[in-house]
């Protein structure tokens, strides 16, 4: 039995499935429809006549918030300072996006007096999670619809059938093969020939990046600075968060830096496999790293991955709202007080290199390192560091030797 529900907000994209959900919940819940739609650097082909579209479809008003700086200053940035990267190569482009439109769909609810939220998620994914997760932190009075766990429509055919019987106008079709995601961090690419693992991708994949191979046969370098773990600006011109990563996409994305293929394991068991592009974060990644490696002892560098290695899994599994979140963020935080300086990358061919680094917290002193003469380090020392260091291996080979 369905749960009374007035009026709800739909997060709302203008695809087939959000397009479908409108008249769906007005049919099944008899209730007014309010779409919302996140502007999180997609591009401004995803939102052209979005609001029109809406209308078309039932909702009685739509809402399009700007969270492009939000996105980037509140959530890739705190991020970033902890050196996430999800199984080793995801750097977590769409996870990171969710909890900010999540939390102005609820803002949304709020203001026009919803009871409820609903979101056009498959039951397969990880945004289910992510989105009610949120969902549950900052709104538990809210009742939560997610259709595709309800209604008896099962392909991109069902959806098209049920429009057209609506006479309901959309520009999706049955020969769209590809489900992508975008916005200001990556775009993501899935379906296809890349449900089949032993399938290349064709270029047909790829639609931010140049081919490596078509990439120019110069290397471009690319300067970027930081203060206290955030970038403040590119090639010494200063940038707000967002402008920052659009000048670095356009720059890196020309070079065919940041393209990504690889399975991995979805929060609810199964794998997947997917092709992400993410030109500027790729660079910001590597730039980051060389500079904490400059700045960061040894014993802070290790614990600090292992923040990164815990973090990509909360982010990825949606616990941004959580206590757990935050004591990791407060944590990477205190290291990235540290992260000051500049770093060079040279972008090539599909690489991001980084050449050129220097810091005024520094903890690099060629006095010590040079392999040339010294007047700092006293060499002999080392010997009995070395005893000290290997002390219990000693014992155990003394106590082997005694049996």
């Amino acid at each position: 039995m369905k749960k009374n529900v007035n009026k709800v907000v739909l997060a709302y994209s203008g695809g087939l499935d959000t397009s479908a959900i409108i008249p769906w919940l007005k049919e099944n819940y008899d209730c007014e429809v309010v779409a919302f739609a996140a502007d999180v650097g997609q591009g401004d082909e995803e939102l052209e006549g979005l609001k029109e579209k809406a209308i078309a479809s039932g909702a009685s008003e739509c809402y399009i918030v700007d969270l492009k700086e939000e996105f980037v200053s509140e959530y890739i940035y705190p991020t970033l300072t902890t050196g996430a990267i999800y199984e080793g190569e995801y750097l977590l482009g769409t996870s990171m996006a969710r909890p900010v439109i999540a939390k102005a769909q609820v803002e949304v609810a709020r203001k026009v007096g919803a009871d409820a939220l609903c979101h056009g998620c498959t039951g397969k994914g990880n945004d289910q999670v992510r989105f009610e997760g949120t969902f549950a932190s900052l709104a538990p009075d809210l009742h939560v619809i997610a259709p595709w766990r309800e209604w008896d429509m099962v392909s991109r055919e069902d959806l098209l059938a049920y429009l057209a019987e609506r006479n309901i106008k959309t520009t999706a079709s049955a020969t769209k093969i590809y489900s992508r995601d975008a916005n200001a961090w990556h775009i993501s690419h899935e379906g296809g020939e890349l449900e089949d693992p032993w399938q290349e991708p064709t270029k047909q994949i790829w639609t931010m990046t140049v081919d490596p191979e078509d990439a120019p046969d110069q290397a471009e370098r690319v300067t970027l600075s930081f203060e206290e773990g955030r970038l403040t600006k590119v090639n010494d011109e200063a940038l707000s968060p967002y402008q920052a990563l659009v000048k670095l996409n356009t720059i890196a994305a020309a070079h065919g830096v940041g393209r990504i293929d690889i399975v991995e394991n979805r929060l609810v068991g199964m794998k997947s496999r997917g092709c992400y592009e993410t030109p500027g974060g790729t660079v910001m990644v590597a730039a980051y790293k060389a500079l904490e490696t400059m700045v960061l002892d040894k014993a802070s560098l290790k614990y600090r991955e292992q923040i990164g290695l815990e973090y990509s899994h909360v982010m990825y599994d949606g616990r941004w709202f959580t206590p757990l979140n935050d004591a990791l963020l407060a944590g990477a935080a205190s290291f990235a007080k540290r992260v000051t300086g500049d770093i060079v990358v040279k972008l090539y061919k599909g690489q991001a290199t980084v050449t050129q680094r220097r810091s005024p917290n520094s903890l690099y002193s060629e006095d010590f390192a040079t392999f040339g003469a010294d007047d700092v380090y006293d060499q002999s020392h080392a010997e009995g560091f070395i005893r000290l260091f290997s002390l219990s291996s000693r014992i155990e080979a003394l106590k082997k030797q005694q049996q």
